[in-house]
């Protein structure tokens, strides 16, 4: 099965997320999209993190019912900070049957030779790259690469921290379920 691996915080998971993975799978580029939480990524300060338990609720409860698109926890029970292509090892000896490639934005994309062993990710697996504003696609690492025409809406999890702290409203923003919980609880009120 081809799978694409969606890796990212999700501080909170927001619908731009979910078109993106959505479209994967619509698309035909994937059989599956799993979407990865990442517990404490090297290049962001933990401190802003929630939980990383009720990140990945809030991806189970936004794809419950969808066949297609899967949260994981797999970064959880691997050392941190969580480096991809530690996952990605992980990943292809628990499961030899699948075909992982990699979903990212062309953000991600622009600093991917900073991240640890990229080498070898750009050797083994197939990116799918997003237009993120602002981020041009630059090849200069030689890794094999498609960008994807998906929808873009430009909403960001850090924005959406920022409206929860201003007592602003985030409907619309992520799924109902998320929004329902983080207002309850009060969630990135001081974050």
């Amino acid at each position: 099965m081809k799978i694409g691996l969606y890796f990212g915080s999700f501080n909170p998971v927001h619908m731009g997320h979910l078109i993106i993975a959505n479209h994967i799978v619509n698309e035909g580029f994937a059989d599956q999209v799993w979407m990865i939480v990442s517990p404490q990524n090297p290049f962001k300060k933990s401190n802003t993190l929630l939980n990383e338990y009720h990140r990945l609720h809030f991806i189970q409860s936004s794809v419950e019912g969808e066949s297609k698109l899967k949260a994981s926890s797999v970064e959880f029970k691997l050392p941190r900070p969580s480096y991809t292509i530690d996952t990605l090892t992980y990943l292809q000896e628990k499961h030899p049957e699948h075909e992982f490639s990699i979903i990212m934005g062309s953000d991600s994309f622009s600093n991917l030779s900073k991240w640890k062993n990229f080498e070898l990710i750009i050797k083994n697996h197939l990116i799918y790259i997003y237009i993120r504003p602002g981020f041009d696609v630059v090849n200069t690492i030689g890794a094999r690469i498609e960008i994807i025409d998906a929808p873009l809406l430009e909403i960001s999890s850090t924005r959406i921290r920022e409206l929860i702290k201003e007592g602003k409203s985030i409907r619309y923003l992520v799924p109902d379920q998320v929004n329902e919980e983080i207002l309850n609880n009060g969630y990135y009120k001081s974050i």
